[in-house]
Parts: structure tokens; sequence; C-alpha cells
């Protein structure tokens, strides 16, 4: 039996791609039983699930381990892994976006320092732009940065902005809308390529219902 392996990632999305796939005829019952397995099987169905921080989806897809997963397309700039992008689920929307305290006025004559966990693509759109530009790459709590002067500006992921305008910060552009892609190990493409394609048009088909 030639199953598809399918790396999904853990937490609020992955439970939203998850319930997408089951809808689109690939559920696998045991996924939902409370246990500590971390791989799942539905021989009928001919999937295969297992959960993965969101950031290594693409590692585990690149490399082969999955043949497809499910990555929001922030990690797909950041990264650039060597995969097929498929669809676009056009679930966990959200933007990358530059942002700053609300008094900031930018003085070009001087280097901007930028804080970021994205440091491709902040220096990918400042590039654009001809600004030099100082990255500050952080790992968490990257809002604290300009409030005590690490930086002047912060390039982060923006759902509803909230966490921003509480700390006097706010949004003042878009670099790119965000949101959750399914990619295919190129490999695997070639040689499951039937069985990828079946499973891409069924959630695709569901995408355009949800989105009509």
């Amino acid at each position: 039996m030639e199953f598809i392996n399918v790396a999904l990632p853990k937490g609020r999305l992955g439970e939203k791609v998850y319930a997408m796939f089951e809808k689109s005829g690939y559920g696998c019952p045991s996924i939902k039983e409370n246990n500590r397995k971390l791989i799942f099987e539905n021989a009928e169905a001919g999937v295969r699930y297992f959960w993965v921080k969101p950031s290594d989806v693409a590692i585990y897809v690149e490399r082969g381990a999955a043949d497809i997963g499910v990555a929001g397309k922030d990690i797909l700039l950041e990264y650039s892994p060597d995969v097929y992008e498929l669809l676009d689920l056009k679930i966990g929307k959200c933007r990358m976006a530059v942002a700053a305290k609300k008094d900031f006025r930018d003085n070009t004559s001087e280097t901007l320092r930028v804080a970021t966990k994205f440091s491709n693509i902040a220096q990918k759109f400042y590039n654009e732009k001809c600004r030099d530009i100082d990255i500050i790459h952080l790992n968490g709590s990257i809002e604290i940065a300009p409030i005590l002067g690490l930086s002047d500006v912060i390039v982060d992921i923006v759902e509803t902005g909230k966490t921003l305008y509480e700390n006097d910060l706010e949004p003042i552009e878009t670099i790119v809308p965000i949101s959750a892609r399914l990619i295919a190990n190129k490999s695997s493409f070639k040689f499951k390529g039937e069985k990828i394609s079946e499973i891409a048009a069924s959630l695709g088909k569901l995408v355009r219902e949800n989105n009509d």
C-alpha cells in the first residue's frame, strides 16, 4: 500500500487544515483520539499524517520525509525551500508588515534599524527600496524592540494589530499578504503525482466552495 505522507503544522492552523483534509475525503479518525501517537494512518484513504512545528513543515517536505504539507507563505518566503507550491488554502490569513512607534518618522540619511525574525523578507523588501538597513535578528517578543530603543521599526506578522496598538505601535506598511499553502516534495510529485494532484484538486474544490 502506497501512502501519501502529510506534514501538518501543530496548533490551531493545523486543526483547520486537518478539517479540510477530512472534509475532502482524507480523514483519519485516530488523529482525534487523545493519545501520544505521533503518526496516524488511514490505509483506506492512503494517507499518513504527522504533526510538526509549523516552521519545520517545509523542511520535512523539502527533504522527502513528507510528500506534502501545509506551510505559511511567510516560511516559504523566508527560507525559500526547494518545493512545489500547489495551492493557496486561504486560511491562516494575515500579513507581513512593517510596524513602528506612533510618532516614528524615517530619517533616510541614517541606517534604519530593523528588528525581525524574518531577516530575508526584510532584507529583500528594503533592498528593493534601496534603503540601507541594519537587521537585528530576534526570535520572539519583537514588539518590545522599538519600545526599548533597540530598533526603529519591526518586520513581523500582523493579524489584528491588537498587540501593536496595545504597545503604542502601529503597522505603517504591508509587505505581503500571508496564508497557508499546500506544498509538495519535488521527487514525490514525480512518482506519486497522480495521488498528490487528486488530493490538491479535492482541497482546491473545497477552497473555492468556502470562498464563493
